[in-house]
């Protein structure tokens, strides 16, 4: 026991050692979350607490759950596979594959991932000859996602004028089709096993008595209906009846035997408020605070030192994080020191910021740092093309983290529609990906013509081509046997040589050998095989005394869990190349040294959020975010002009990097030429909505501008107050591009302007 918790500082002590009750962690970035939830199981198993049946513990990544997993093998001599750790998807899988019959669900129900959702939604849209162009598909799976994640089905959503009603329906179509077909997307997962735990007693009071403990990392990333899927499994109270606004919960109520108060789980949730990035996939970082209220937590343990970075960095984090509201409050401090100054540079250019940060690195790697410990962070992927161009030029490799991983990639993607419909030959969107690929000669008429027949008859198109004639049932007919051959000859093969099979029998190998460059794709699907061997040994490991084998064949296993892994956006940070990512997908990840690139009012904070309070406060919390990735050395980085969507834009200082007390900055191009970008800027919104006086204008070649210069700051009759950003020609013939606020960017004739200086 003492070495289990040797070397916790006290806070982390504390909440590995809390008694069973309703618990809210607030671990700070590099604050040792990781550690505390695997030291938390370990001391509840090894004091005899809990048995690891009675341990549920909820992640959002599959690779934070096997890191968990690891760590607790690590930690004590037990068989972890008796514990339920994975993410909502995966556990809601786990579940339903398990009662199945009670969700109104084929044994072998298939998982749609967000791209073959999107492609379910086409075909539906061309079935019911629905304008594509009005409802376009993107938008309409947003919509039906979003209605899902609220827990609401298509009878609950109020449709409030034609179009929505029309949205509505399409969303009922869709629900239909995929009950049909036996397929469920990601947000059905959750919702189906939230209904089947709401209306099904004795399911749900099997996993009430059985998961004694809960344990939530990245609490401030859930959305509402995965708070109240752990209220629900936790036994607090009514599965929503106060809490959320879908009817789908006032149908039924649960009833609780006195004293049920005393029986809910202990739920130990661990997050972090200033950290919630993702309102954009629906997470609420007002769960928190709800959790705190309606669960009656005593004591909130704050994480707050920091094992990651420097003090100046942190101490910019917290002086950044400080301007927001409604925080549950906290500040990072580390015991290393102060470390290095922030470095700031502001270029001329957005080329100039590229080249100079590709000179920066190549400096870095001459002292001994690592490429894979250099990253650039930006706010939009629109601003990686002029990073990656220099880096190119240069010669220093790199890697856009977060590209496509291996189940997403095309050739993988048709490999697994040929074993889902060995699997479920119900199954539309596999049937319809790989009908005519490789190519057999089945023309876009005959698919509608099967489509139609399906329609008719109300059967799958797999089951509705026996119903067909003529040439159509000739062509299409001959890939259904093709399928139901292999189905017949891997029926008694492992896992593996069924996959190795169907490479084969599908035509897959063939077509990717004729293709010029398809050596790459080849090595791809011989990599399938190795991922179901992989599955195969891992899923052969024995369970723990007690707990049954995870239901399903193997192959309807192996398929789950390729959807699961293709829907977990977090991807591998790769070889040693420096790392280029979005500021979102930089969130978890840690680097000895960060660029942060373009921080300007308008690409940070975005132009859509600099308006709205509430969107200007998840983008400091970005900021937030992308700080306290550095351990030792952070640039942030701007340019006075940069070329974005084909136009020009001329840059404004962040309003954030005003946050940073001075001190703990580093300028390294001179102040005096910190322009326009470095002294002057627009605050949005109805207060202060006039621009600065820059503290020191630019440095520009001599020019007739009847004494005005860029930088400063002029007043016009009509546009009242701006600052001078750009000047072409002199004299009374010269233009000035002025940014007046809330009347916009302008270029005006300075003969005819009459401004006066301000």
């Amino acid at each position: 026991m003492s070495r289990l918790l040797e070397n916790l500082n006290p806070e982390q002590l504390a909440a590995v050692t809390l008694p069973p009750q309703p618990a809210l962690i607030l671990a700070g970035a590099g604050s040792g979350k990781t550690r505390v939830l695997t030291t938390r199981i370990a001391w509840l198993l090894q004091t005899g607490q809990a048995t690891p049946a009675n341990i549920l513990g909820v992640t959002f990544t599959n690779k934070a759950a096997k890191e968990m997993l690891t760590r607790l093998g690590a930690m004590l001599p037990i068989n972890t596979r008796g514990m339920w750790i994975g993410t909502f998807h995966g556990l809601c899988n786990r579940l339903l594959r398990a009662h199945y019959r009670e969700a109104a669900l084929p044994q072998t129900f298939q998982i749609l991932d967000t791209t073959d959702q999107l492609a379910a939604i086409k075909r539906l849209l061309k079935t019911l000859n629905i304008d594509d162009e009005k409802f376009p598909p993107r938008e309409l799976q947003h919509f039906i996602n979003g209605n899902k994640e609220a827990g609401y089905r298509p009878a609950q959503v109020e449709a409030w004028d034609d179009y929505t009603r029309m949205r509505v329906e399409l969303y009922k179509e869709y629900d239909d089709q995929c009950q049909r077909e036996g397929v469920v997307d990601f947000p059905e997962l959750l919702l189906r096993c939230y209904e089947l735990l709401s209306r099904n007693e004795p399911v749900r009071r099997h996993y009430q008595l059985r998961f004694r403990h809960i344990l939530v990392d990245e609490f401030q990333d859930t959305n509402r209906l995965q708070y109240l899927w752990l209220k629900l499994l936790a036994g607090h109270g009514e599965p929503a009846r106060s809490h959320s606004p879908s009817p789908l919960t006032d149908e039924e109520s649960l009833e609780h035997a006195d004293g049920a108060a005393r029986n809910w789980a202990a739920v130990f949730a661990v997050g972090d408020d200033d950290q919630s990035i993702y309102a954009f996939r629906g997470a609420e970082v007002g769960n928190m605070r709800d959790f705190e209220h309606e669960f009656g937590v005593s004591r909130v343990i704050r994480l707050e030192q920091n094992y990651r970075s420097h003090g100046n960095i942190l101490d910019a984090a917290n002086a950044i994080i400080a301007n927001n509201s409604k925080r549950l409050g906290k500040n990072l401090w580390t015991d290393q020191g102060s470390g290095e100054p922030i470095r700031v540079y502001e270029a001329p250019t957005d080329i100039d910021e590229a080249r100079w940060i590709v000179e920066e690195i190549q400096q870095l790697i001459r002292d001994g740092a690592s490429r894979s410990d250099i990253a650039l962070l930006y706010r939009s992927n629109a601003q990686s093309r002029v990073l990656e161009q220099q880096l190119f030029s240069a010669g220093v490799p790199y890697k856009v983290y977060g590209g496509l991983r291996f189940f997403e990639r095309q050739e993988i993607k048709h490999a697994l529609a040929y074993l889902r419909l060995l699997a479920n030959p119900d199954d539309d969107t596999a049937f319809l990906r790989v009908v005519n690929f490789p190519t057999r000669g089945i023309g876009a008429r005959s698919v509608e013509q099967l489509q139609d027949a399906a329609r008719s008859f109300n059967t799958s198109l797999y089951a509705t081509v026996p119903h067909l004639s003529g040439k159509p049932a000739v062509a299409i007919g001959a890939f259904v046997r093709l399928v139901e051959e292999a189905r017949q000859t891997t029926r008694e093969l492992p896992l593996p040589e069924v996959v190795d099979h169907i490479l084969d029998a599908s035509g897959l190998r063939k077509h990717y050998q004729a293709e010029r460059e398809g050596q790459e794709r080849l090595e791809n699907l011989d990599e399938l095989v190795s991922a179901a061997r992989y599955f195969l040994n891992d899923m052969d490991q024995p369970v723990a005394e007690g707990e049954e084998p995870m239901p399903g064949d193997p192959l309807s296993r192996f398929l789950a869990h390729a959807s699961l892994e293709a829907g977990d956006h977090q991807a591998e940070a790769g070889q040693d190349a420096v790392q280029l990512m979005t500021v979102h997908a930089a969130k978890g990840l840690e680097f000895d040294a960060v660029f942060i690139t373009g921080v300007e009012d308008g690409l940070f904070p975005h132009e859509q959020s600099m308006n709205d309070l509430v969107s200007l406060e998840e983008e400091r919390r970005l900021m937030y975010v992308a700080i306290t990735r550095a351990r030792q050395r952070l640039y942030l980085t701007l340019a006075q002009s940069r070329m974005l969507h084909g136009q020009t834009r001329y840059a404004i200082r962040s309003r954030f990097l005003d946050e940073i007390p001075e001190e703990l900055m580093k300028w390294l191009t001179p102040r005096v030429q910190a322009g326009f970008g470095g002294g002057a800027r627009y605050y949005g919104g109805s207060q202060d909505a006039v621009p600065r006086s820059p503290v020191n204008a630019p440095v520009q070649k001599s020019r007739d501008l009847a004494g005005l210069r860029v930088g400063q700051l002029v007043r016009h009759a009509k546009f009242g107050e701006g600052v001078i950003v750009a000047a072409e020609g002199s004299g009374q013939d010269a233009k000035l591009q002025i940014n007046f606020g809330d009347a916009g960017m302008k270029w005006l004739l300075l003969g005819l302007a009459k401004l006066e200086p301000v």
